[in-house]
């Protein structure tokens, strides 16, 4: 199980949405730094997202099934970056109210690229295994 690629891109896509949630901001109000648990919404959509990574790895044997919860997963971090871009257009940009984005808005961008290059590897593994199927 670990010894497969696709099990470190869904580990680090774990950690990215999993854990550094928690670190990261999302974005800076009156200096006061806003983090994805002040909003149910994102509080949700991590946790969702991180179950999916975390039983698409645990399900190492049904590569099928993994390339799906994978592509679902792709599916809920965009939804989660819309979020994240209709909240950046409509956070106020006043001299009054300083507002700054944090780091932590792009976390969904990398938790996309993990998974698609999870999917690329479990997509290889399934050829691989129906190549050696056919010579049978």
């Amino acid at each position: 199980m670990i010894q497969r690629i696709q099990s470190i891109y869904l580990g680090l896509a774990i950690i990215c949405n999993g854990a550094l949630p928690f670190v990261f901001h999302l974005w800076k109000i009156d200096g006061n730094n806003v983090f994805f648990m002040s909003i149910i919404v994102y509080t949700i959509l991590f946790g969702l997202s991180t179950t999916l990574a975390l039983l698409s790895l645990l399900s190492f044997k049904k590569r099928q099934q993994q390339f799906v919860m994978n592509r679902l997963n792709i599916i809920l971090n965009l939804i989660l970056l819309g979020l994240f871009v209709y909240r950046t257009l409509n956070l106020s940009g006043d001299t009054s109210v300083v507002s700054e984005k944090g780091i932590g808005m792009f976390l969904p961008i990398v938790t996309i690229l993990l998974l698609v290059f999870a999917n690329k590897a479990i997509k290889k593994d399934e050829d691989l295994v129906k190549s050696v199927d056919r010579l049978r």
